[in-house]
């Protein structure tokens, strides 16, 4: 994981296994639930199966809020906010 310029969290999944891709993508998630607001930005490449097995095995259970952004199908954006 890492923040780039803007202060964006981010974690690529570039050249990575999906079972060890979804590892990191829940040790990250786990990681930042507690600490509040956030916003994060997986990036998956072109891959729709490891896309898909993120949503089920990671997200669909999860009280975060996530979305392929239309300016880039190769990313899932990861949202936490709480008011």
């Amino acid at each position: 994981m890492r923040k780039n310029k803007d202060n964006i969290l981010t974690v690529d999944l570039h050249g990575i296994r999906h079972k060890q891709a979804l590892e990191l993508v829940n040790k990250t998630l786990n990681e930042f639930s507690d600490k509040g607001n956030f916003s994060l930005t997986i990036i998956t490449g072109n891959s729709t199966v490891l896309q898909e097995r993120i949503f089920t095995e990671c997200l669909e259970s999860s009280i975060f809020t996530y979305f392929i952004p239309s300016w880039n199908m190769g990313q899932i954006i990861v949202e936490n906010v709480s008011l």
